[in-house]
C-alpha cells in the first residue's frame, strides 16, 4: 500500500502497511472522511513523521489523540497552529517548561520547532472524530505507533522518550532502559497534572541526558 509518509520512515515502516490492520484502519479512517468531521486534516495524518526525520530524531514525546475541536489539530501532539488558544494540557506543558528551565512562558503553541530539533511529537491514535475524544481509539492505530516505536528502539539508541500518561506508557515496554533515558509522569491535563507532571523537571533533565549524549539540548 502506498502511504504518503517521508521516505525515511516509509522505507522502515513499509512491512506494516502490508498488513491486514492496516488496510483495515485505512479502510475505516477514508470512510470517516468521506461521512464526518475529522480532525487533524488529511495531509496532516503523518506530520510528525514528515516534521521529523528518523536520521535527525533524538526525543519521542507520546500523546493520545489528537484534539478534537475545530482548528486545534495539527498533526503533532499536544501542538497548535499559531492563532489557535491553547489547550489545557499544552498550557500547563509550558508552565512547567517555565518553571523548570526559568524562562517566560513560550510564545506560540506550534510545536513544529521541536520537531526540527529532532523530537518525534506523536499522538498514539492519529486522527478522531470532531468533538468526539477518542473516537477513533482501537481501530488500529495503537498497533501502528506501537510499531514506530519498537522500530526505532530497535534501530536507535541514546534516545530520550517522554511518557506522560497511562496510555503513552504502554509503549515503554518496546524501549531498553539501559541505553535510553526513559521518562515518565502523570499526563498534563489539568485532571492529572498537579499528581506529578508539575515538578517532574523532564525538559531538563531531557536536555541533560542530551548534552550527556554529545548531542544538542532541545531548545524549548
Amino acid at each position: 500500500m502506498d502511504v504518503r509518509i517521508a521516505e525515511d520512515w516509509k522505507s522502515r515502516l513499509a512491512p506494516e502497511f502490508e498488513k491486514e490492520y492496516f488496510k483495515n484502519l485505512t479502510d475505516f479512517v477514508r470512510r470517516e472522511y468521506q461521512t464526518a468531521t475529522v480532525y487533524p486534516k488529511g495531509r496532516n495524518i503523518f506530520r510528525a513523521f514528515d516534521a521529523c526525520s528518523f536520521e535527525n530524531l533524538k526525543m519521542v514525546i507520546i500523546g493520545q489523540d489528537p484534539y478534537h475541536g475545530p482548528g486545534q489539530a495539527n498533526g503533532l501532539c499536544f501542538s497548535v497552529t499559531d492563532g489557535i488558544p491553547y489547550p489545557p494540557s499544552l498550557q500547563n506543558i509550558f508552565k512547567e517548561i517555565s518553571t523548570d528551565l526559568d524562562q517566560p512562558l513560550p510564545a506560540s503553541g506550534d510545536l513544529t520547532r521541536w520537531a526540527e530539533q529532532g523530537v518525534l511529537l506523536l499522538n498514539a491514535v492519529l486522527t478522531v472524530r470532531a468533538h468526539q475524544a477518542a473516537s477513533h481509539q482501537g481501530k488500529g492505530w495503537e498497533t501502528f505507533t506501537d510499531a514506530v516505536v519498537h522500530r526505532i528502539a530497535q534501530e536507535k539508541t541514546g534516545i530520550v522518550y517522554l511518557f506522560w500518561g497511562s496510555y503513552a506508557q504502554k509503549k515503554a515496554g518496546f524501549v531498553d532502559r539501559w541505553h535510553n533515558c526513559v521518562l515518565e509522569t502523570v499526563h498534563p491535563s489539568p485532571l492529572s497534572a498537579h499528581r506529578g507532571f508539575f515538578g517532574c523537571r523532564h525538559f531538563s533533565r531531557a536536555n541533560e541526558y542530551l548534552l550527556g549524549q554529545g548531542k544538542e539540548p532541545i531548545r524549548w
